[in-house]
């Protein structure tokens, strides 16, 4: 065997090293990925479970019935259904803001969705 044949075989056995180790990078990278979609998706299914169960459970609101006057019957119309929508939407534990609606609220409140349900 010829030194230059010795050469050539180690630099072909090098370049196949490379490509190994890209494929191997990218498939560190796609399990990486499928691990915080399911770990999102654990969190999601959990704190759908937390709703159904509690629909399930005996309807208590936990607010007392108060008389309203005709002044906030009329604000209770202005604000009307989709601001209740939002406001059960974001009890549930999903995100109401511009920023991150429809998103899983994982991280306890978004200071942006608390700041629109306050208007």
């Amino acid at each position: 065997m010829d030194k230059r044949d010795v050469f050539v075989q180690i630099d072909q056995l090098e370049k196949q090293m490379g490509t190994i180790y890209a494929e191997l990078g990218q498939m560190k990278q796609q399990i990486i990925e499928l691990l915080e979609e399911n770990k999102r998706l654990s969190i999601e299914n959990q704190q759908l479970r937390k709703v159904l169960k509690k629909d399930a459970s005996p309807v208590n609101t936990g607010v007392p019935l108060v008389p309203i006057t005709a002044a906030q019957a009329q604000a209770k119309e202005i604000t009307g259904v989709g601001h209740d929508n939002l406001a059960k939407l974001y009890h549930e534990g999903f995100h109401i803001c511009n920023v991150y609606y429809g998103h899983l609220r994982t991280e306890g409140d978004c200071l942006f969705c608390m700041s629109f349900l306050n208007k």
